[in-house]
Formats: structure tokens, sequence, C-alpha cells
């Protein structure tokens, strides 16, 4: 099995989101990995880890998803793998829940998701993004 650490979903994996009719609502599970100390790519001096720079987006996010009909689930340190093998293990497992696929999409999208992006590109060193339906 292949893993890769992402910071940004592909284009093409947006837009798939944002064609579907689908009113199923759908959990994202975030597995994230933070830096040590935080990068802005805009060159700020601003002396936080990742983790802290990552929550400054977290909790504006939140505040949006929940203004848009979603709601955070979970979220917790990731203690240790049970069962099967990682190299390295994330750092935190979130679970934020949407009223839809194409909810999910456009606030993705939205201008203030956007402006609050520069804290979680500059705390994390990768995610994934896991999408789940019940059944």
């Amino acid at each position: 099995m292949k893993v890769e650490n992402a910071v940004y979903p592909t284009a093409d994996g947006i837009r798939a989101l944002a064609d579907d009719a689908s009113s199923t609502p759908i959990a994202m599970l975030n597995l994230l990995k933070f830096r040590m100390k935080a990068l802005y790519k805009d060159g700020r001096a601003d002396d936080v880890s990742g983790l802290e720079a990552y929550q400054r987006y977290a909790t504006a996010m939140t505040k949006i998803v929940e203004r848009e009909g979603g709601r955070m689930l979970f979220a917790g340190k990731i203690a240790g793998v049970v069962i099967g093998e990682v190299g390295d293990l994330w750092d935190v497992a979130a679970i934020m829940e949407y009223p839809s696929r194409a909810a999910f999409q456009r606030i993705a999208t939205l201008p203030e998701v956007r402006a609050i992006a520069v804290h979680r590109e500059a705390g994390l060193e990768g995610q994934l993004l896991i999408m789940t339906e019940s059944r």
C-alpha cells in the first residue's frame, strides 16, 4: 500500500465532489502530521509550532463548518497503531462531518477558507484526508 501525505487535494478530486449530487452526509477522517516549527511562506517571523499554527486554522475552520451545517465529531492525539504497520505515525486524527460531498467542496473553496489556509499550510507537514459515508 502506498501512502503519500499531502497538504492540498488535487483539483480533479475537488471537482468530482462538486459534481456529485448525492445528499448523503459524509465524514472526513483527517490524519495530520505537523511540522516541528511552523513555516509561513510569506516570511512572517512567527515563532510557533506547526501544531499551534494549525490550531489557528482549525479554530476558524470549525466555526465555518458549523455555520454551514457540518460539525466536528472527534479530534485526538494518535497514541499508536494496534493493527498494521506504518513508518511514521501521524500526530492527530480528527473527524469532521459535512452535509454532503458538494457541501464539503463548497466550504473548502470559500474565500474565507482560502484566507485562513496560510496557517494550515504553515503548520502541516502533510495529511491524509479520507472520505467516509454511512452505510
